[in-house]
C-alpha cells in the first residue's frame, strides 16, 4: 500500500522535473538565439522636425565563436539608421572584442553614442544561476578578469560613436540638434551623475548655435529647439530621477536582459536592479518630480555564458523612431 501510495508523488515529481529541463533546452537552445527587433515611436522631436530612426543596441555580452549573433546584428544595417546608440555590457568573454568588430562594422559612419556596463571593464566568472533571484548581482572584486576596455573604447571611437560615460556631447541629425548625456555604469558605481551639469554647462558655452538654441523648459519660441537625451547602462531610481531633472526627454538603459527569465502572464521575475518590474524591457514613462521622459530599456540581445537561457524574454534590439511632438 505505501509503495502505491508513493507512486502518484513520484509521477508527479518527474513530469515536474521533465518540464523543468524541456524548459531548460527550449531556453538554452532555441529562445536565446531567436533575436527580434522591436520598433516602437516616441514623439519628441519639436513640431516639423523629420523622424529620426535610433537602433539601440545592448547587452550583447558577445563571444569570438557567437556568429550567428554577429550575423543578425551586421544585417540590421539594412535599416539604415540614423544613430545609434549602445547602452553597454558589449563584452561577454575576454576575446569577445573580435566578435564585436565582426557585428558593428557595417555601421561605421553612422553617428553613435555609447557607455560602458560592468562587462567591459570584467570577463564574466563562474556563479551559482540561482543567486540572481535572490537580487541584484554584486560588484565584482579584483578576482574578475579584466576585459580590454580601452580597445573596445577605441573601436566604437573608429566607428564615428561618441563616448558619453559621465559625459555630454552634441550634434546635428536629420535637421534636429540632439543633445546627450550620459554616466558610466551605475551598477558598480562607477557614474558620476552629479558631473552631468557641469558638463551640460560646458557643451552649452562653447555650442557654436547656442545663441539660437531652445533649451528644454526655457519658455523660448522654438527657432533652434534642442532634443536633450540621457544614455546610461542600469536603469538605477536615482539615475533616472537625476536625467529627467537634467531635462531628458528621452533615456536609453539596458541592463536588466527583460528580467532574462520570465513567466507568461507574470513577467519578469528579477530586475538585477531597483527598477519596477513592469518597466524592465520596452518603452515607458518615467516620472519624477512633476517630470517625466520616455525610458526605452533594452531586453538586450545576450547571456552569461555561465547562464545561457532566455524564457518568455527574447533577445531584441530596438529601432526606435523619434518623431515630432504635437
Amino acid at each position: 500500500m505505501a509503495r502505491a501510495a508513493l507512486r502518484p508523488a513520484a509521477s508527479a515529481l518527474a513530469l515536474v522535473a521533465g518540464a523543468g529541463a524541456a524548459a531548460f533546452a527550449y531556453g538554452s537552445l532555441i529562445e536565446r538565439r531567436a533575436f527580434t527587433l522591436r520598433e516602437v515611436s516616441a514623439p519628441v522631436l519639436p513640431p516639423g522636425a523629420e523622424p529620426i530612426r535610433v537602433l539601440h543596441f545592448s547587452d550583447l555580452h558577445m563571444a569570438p565563436w557567437q556568429r550567428d549573433k554577429q550575423e543578425w546584428v551586421r544585417g540590421l544595417a539594412r535599416l539604415k539608421p540614423d544613430l545609434i546608440v549602445e547602452t553597454g555590457d558589449v563584452l561577454g568573454h575576454p576575446e569577445g572584442l573580435d566578435g564585436v568588430r565582426a557585428a558593428y562594422e557595417e555601421f561605421r559612419g553612422i553617428p553613435g553614442v555609447f557607455v560602458h556596463g560592468s562587462n567591459d571593464y570584467f570577463g564574466p566568472q563562474f556563479k551559482n544561476p540561482l543567486k540572481y533571484f535572490m537580487g541584484p548581482s554584486k560588484k565584482r572584486g579584483s578576482t574578475a578578469p579584466r576585459v580590454d576596455t580601452a580597445s573596445l573604447t577605441a573601436f566604437f571611437g573608429d566607428l564615428g560613436w561618441t563616448d558619453l560615460d559621465n559625459r555630454a556631447a552634441g550634434f546635428e541629425v536629420r535637421g534636429t540638434h540632439l543633445e546627450f548625456f550620459g554616466v558610466d555604469d551605475p551598477h558598480i558605481r562607477f557614474d558620476r551623475v552629479e558631473a552631468i551639469p557641469g558638463a551640460l554647462d560646458e557643451l552649452r558655452e562653447n555650442d557654436p548655435f547656442s545663441d539660437d538654441n531652445v533649451w528644454p523648459d526655457s519658455g523660448r519660441s522654438p527657432s533652434r529647439q534642442v532634443v536633450t537625451i540621457g544614455v546610461t547602462h542600469s536603469p538605477y531610481r536615482r539615475i533616472l530621477d537625476a536625467f529627467v531633472t537634467y531635462g531628458a526627454s528621452i533615456i536609453f538603459a539596458g541592463h536588466t536582459h527583460g528580467g532574462q527569465v520570465c513567466l507568461p502572464g507574470f513577467g519578469a521575475l528579477v530586475t538585477n536592479c531597483d527598477i519596477p518590474r513592469n518597466q524592465v524591457k520596452g518603452l515607458s514613462i518615467w516620472r519624477h518630480a512633476f517630470r517625466s521622459a520616455y525610458l526605452n530599456v533594452s531586453a538586450g540581445l545576450g547571456t552569461s555564458i555561465f547562464a545561457p537561457v532566455r524564457f518568455a524574454c527574447r533577445p531584441e534590439a530596438t529601432l526606435l523612431t523619434l518623431t515630432a511632438a504635437p
